[in-house]
Formats: structure tokens, C-alpha cells, sequence
């Protein structure tokens, strides 16, 4: 799928520059022609001139100056066209460029979505016909009724993710505000990745008792996608930290993991919508590439700013200030 849209980019771009090559031919081949036509015309009036005459060099200066002028005349033309097709060109083939990169990104979007919903399907579905088939003790069937409420709820937080991110982009998302205690929103969100990842090492800072106007679900969302992200792209044995503070009138969260990190050539497009970091065919960590852009539009609605910081030695902090 990946040389397919490398093949359409190299087409397009060969019949854009072939048009654009045409086209600026065409502009130059015009201006010779019509340089040349001034400078016959003039000549042939000229010739016509009696020299003789005594008003002959006063005749023969308008002639040259009014050729001259429609010289510089299709000077200016020429050149405002020419501008006017190279701003043209740029614009185009920005916009070209942009869409198949889009259309790519929406393709990869489509197929990580289906694989991110296929595999917690199949594996509540091996639970549940585990728990129909075979006569389990009371600890095993808790232990798969658990596992599989775990998938359904990571089902129903990448159900929300699509809904949220097409509500955006169509404007139809109506915010429902109310003051919301963060801390204990925080701490639920924590708890609840601890019991799924059970053998990653989850650590929190929270400072207790800090409220703000805000929607609950979107911070729940923004919270578990920050966690998510640094999950996926840190090794398995290595600390996430989540920390949560109140200094004068701004909430701080922040989430630092000690992972492979960001490079500097791509921070500027992390938080772009389908945009996932690395090289598409050699990726292994799962995701659709809608995390971080909700993320950034999540903090925004409410007043605040997300930015992304190394942490030293290694690894990346995401922070989040809301104004209060």
C-alpha cells in the first residue's frame, strides 16, 4: 500500500512538472514573440521616416521610446504572470502532496483501527466461549470475566477516540462542563492501567484535592492516551511516572516515561492527526495515530497547552497545563 501511494506521488509529480514546464515555455515563447513584433514594428516605422526631414530624430525618439515602453510593458506583464504561476505551483503542489500524504495516513489509519479492533474481539470472544464450554473453578472464571471486561473497556476507549476525533473535525462535539475533583479522576485512571498492565512499572504523584471546570470523560480520555502512549513506546521494564500539581491558578500534569523518545525532526508532527512516529513498514507498537492529536484538541477546550520535553537520560515528558 506504501508503494502505491510512492507511485502515485512520483506520477502526479512528473505531470505537474511537465505542465508547469509547458506552461512557463509557453509564457517565454509569448514575451519573445511579442518583443520581437515591438522591435519589427519600430524598425519598419523607421524606415518609413523621411530623414530629411528636419523632425526626423524628434519622430525617430518617439518611435524607439514608445517601442521601448511596450518592451517594459510586457516586461511587467511577463513577469506578474510568471509570479503569479510559480505561487500557483507552490500552492498546488503543496495541497497535492498534502492530500496523498493524508490519503496514505487515512489508509494506515483504517488498517491499524481494524487490527486494534479485531484482536480485543477475538480474545473476549476465546474467553467467553472458555467460560461456555469448559467447567472452570471460581478463580479462573474471574480471572477471563476480568480479561475480557479489560478488552471491552479498551474497545469502548478506542470507540471513544473515533467518536471524539469525528465530532472535532465535523463540529459537532457539544461540551459539557462541570467541576470535576482531577485528582481522584487521575488516580482511577492509574489504578485501572496498574490492574491491566500488572507487570509494568506505573508510579504516581498526585497532589490531592485539585478541581477544576472541565469534562470528565475528555480528561479521563487524555489521561489514558498520555499513559497509553508511554506504554507503547517504552521498554517493558522501565518506569512511567504520572505526576499531577497545582501551582497558583494552572493544573500541571505530566507523564514521563523512559523510552526510546522523539526525534527532533518529527516533534512537530506529533501531535498531528493519523501522524505516528517511525517508518511506517518497520513499525511494531500497535495505535490508529489519534492519541496525542486528541490529546492536544482535549487540552485546548479547556483552557490550556500540551508540549513534549526529553527526559534525561532518555525517554519523553508530556505535559499538560490547564489555566484555571
Amino acid at each position: 500500500m506504501l508503494n502505491f501511494f510512492k507511485k502515485k506521488f512520483v506520477l502526479i509529480t512528473a505531470v505537474y512538472w511537465f505542465v508547469l514546464i509547458y506552461i512557463v515555455a509557453a509564457l517565454l515563447f509569448w514575451f519573445l514573440k511579442l518583443t520581437h513584433h515591438a522591435n519589427d514594428k519600430a524598425a519598419m516605422q523607421l524606415a518609413l521616416l523621411n530623414k530629411n526631414d528636419s523632425s526626423y530624430i524628434a519622430k525617430a525618439s518617439e518611435i524607439e521610446t514608445l517601442r521601448d515602453r511596450k518592451i517594459s510593458q510586457y516586461i511587467g506583464e511577463g513577469s506578474t504572470f510568471f509570479a503569479v504561476i510559480v505561487i500557483g505551483a507552490v500552492f498546488v503542489f503543496r495541497a497535492v502532496r498534502k492530500e496523498i500524504n493524508l490519503s496514505a495516513q487515512q489508509q494506515n489509519f483504517m488498517m491499524a483501527v481494524t487490527h486494534e479492533l479485531k484482536t480485543p474481539i477475538a480474545i473476549a470472544r476465546l474467553n467467553l466461549e472458555t467460560l461456555q464450554k469448559r467447567k472452570l473453578d471460581e478463580e479462573k472464571q474471574n480471572k477471563l470475566i476480568s480479561n475480557t471486561i479489560h478488552e471491552t473497556d479498551r474497545l469502548n476507549s478506542l470507540c471513544n477516540n473515533i467518536l471524539y476525533a469525528t465530532q472535532i473535525d465535523g463540529g459537532d462535539y457539544s461540551s459539557a462542563k462541570a467541576v470535576i475533583n482531577v485528582s481522584t479522576l487521575i488516580q482511577e485512571c492509574v489504578n485501572e492501567f496498574k490492574s491491566r498492565f500488572s507487570l509494568r512499572k506505573i508510579d504516581a504523584t498526585l497532589q490531592e484535592n485539585i478541581y477544576m471546570n472541565g469534562e470528565s470523560l475528555l480528561i479521563q480520555m487524555l489521561v489514558n492516551n498520555l499513559i497509553d502512549n508511554a506504554l507503547k513506546y517504552s521498554p517493558k521494564d522501565s518506569l512511567v511516572h504520572i505526576k499531577l500539581l497545582q501551582e497558583h491558578n494552572k493544573i500541571i500534569l505530566s507523564v514521563a516515561d523512559n523510552g526510546y523518545g522523539i526525534k527532533q525532526n518529527e516533534r512537530h508532527k506529533i501531535f498531528q492527526k493519523f501522524y505516528r512516529s517511525g517508518i511506517e513498514t518497520t513499525r511494531t507498537t500497535k495505535g490508529t495515530g489519534l492519541g496525542l492529536y486528541l490529546c492536544s484538541k482535549i487540552v485546548d477546550s479547556h483552557n490550556g497547552y500540551i508540549t513534549m520535553t526529553n527526559n534525561l537520560p532518555q525517554g519523553s515528558i508530556f505535559t499538560a497545563v490547564f489555566k484555571l
